[in-house]
């Protein structure tokens, strides 16, 4: 291994905490520092990991950072990612990778004419779960797919977030928020999307912070908070998703496949190492499985070290800007078929993405 990957943080709101705890488990990447807008705030974290805070854009153009780790809220992300890539920085960023495909677009095109690299969350794809399932589809364990369904349900983020409204903004809502991890295991498991049809509504609840000093407060809903598409697979194999922010409580499955030889359930894609269970028609039974792909106790941040790994390999990683921009694609066309009531043409794609041998490490 060569040199780990110099890593600046920039913001350091809930997700953050995640990443802190798991980078000092890559030892191919070192954390350099952190930025936020509040710069008392990204002094105390940085105090806590014993590493810089950056005033300003300091950390844009410090020459210990090579790749900026960009968890800024998505009204955001398009922003900070320019001011990287023409800083000379690699970039990492938390979903989505856009607000929509006209700021997505000058993005992916700067980072290719500078030969530096754009790795997008989730990566929640390359824990045993996501890839065990794949490791089974690619193995015939339940003959060819030719369909799957993805459900994702919550009365809605205001009940435990202590400072909500964002969620419920251009650029977040059910499918921004949450459909990043069900489409893109839908991506890897069954290969890029070729069409959608898309269907959105929001009921006239009104909404309210539940927790933390704004309690009782109250939340403008700018998204639609109920969305459903049928999604056809380049492949072939058609798909249906449902994410919302109006269910109260749900019994549905988080992801299954149907094979011509049985079916396939899915862990939560927004997990890393749940069980991968399966029903064949040899065996009326379901089973679980146990891990055969995929990094063991992966947590966020694995993408990015994966993705300095790739540098180092001169090869493609896994969580790439590409299918980042391509599950951004088909949200923002789900939104555009369920407004105009017509399927949409993806345009974008993304090459088949390999499995991760099972593995103990990064």
């Amino acid at each position: 291994m060569g040199k780990p990957l110099g890593v600046g943080i920039v913001g350091v709101g809930n997700i953050s905490g995640q990443y802190l705890s798991n980078l000092p488990k890559l030892p191919n990447l070192k954390l350099i520092g952190i930025a936020d807008l509040d710069h008392a705030r990204a002094e105390k974290v940085a105090a806590e990991h014993g590493v810089k805070a950056f005033p300003g854009d300091s950390i844009f153009t410090d020459p210990d950072v090579d790749v900026i780790l960009n968890l800024t809220l998505p009204q955001s992300h398009a922003e900070v990612n320019l001011k990287a890539l023409n800083n000379g920085k690699h970039v990492y960023l938390e979903k989505p990778f856009a607000l929509s495909m006209d700021e997505a677009h000058p993005v992916t095109k700067l980072a290719e004419d500078k030969g530096l690299r754009i790795g997008c969350a989730p990566d929640t794809f390359l824990g045993t779960g996501i890839q065990t399932s794949k490791y089974l589809l690619e193995n015939g364990a339940i003959g060819t797919p030719f369909a799957a369904s993805a459900f994702w349900s919550a009365p809605g983020h205001e009940r435990w977030h202590p400072n909500p409204q964002f969620y419920y903004l251009n650029g977040a809502g059910p499918l921004f928020d949450m459909g990043p991890y069900y489409l893109t295991a839908l991506v890897f498991l069954l290969g890029p999307i070729a069409s959608v049809i898309g269907n959105t509504t929001r009921s006239n609840r009104a909404r309210k912070v539940h927790t933390g000093d704004l309690a009782g407060t109250p939340i403008s809903v700018e998204v639609d908070t109920h969305i459903s598409a049928i999604l056809t697979h380049e492949s072939g194999a058609q798909s249906t998703i449902m994410v919302s922010f109006e269910a109260w409580g749900s019994r549905l499955p988080t992801i299954e496949v149907y094979g011509t030889e049985g079916t396939l359930t899915a862990p939560d894609p927004n997990q890393f190492s749940e069980k991968t269970f399966i029903y064949t028609e040899q065996e009326s039974e379901w089973k679980s499985v146990e891990p055969l792909a995929g990094y063991i106790d992966a947590g966020r941040g694995f993408g990015l070290a994966e993705m300095a790994r790739a540098i180092e390999e001169n090869r493609e990683h896994r969580a790439s800007g590409s299918l980042g921009e391509h599950v951004l694609e088909v949200m923002e066309s789900i939104l555009t078929s369920g407004h105009s009531d017509r399927r949409i043409a993806i345009s974008t794609t993304v090459a088949p993405i390999p499995l991760v041998p099972l593995s103990e490490h990064m």
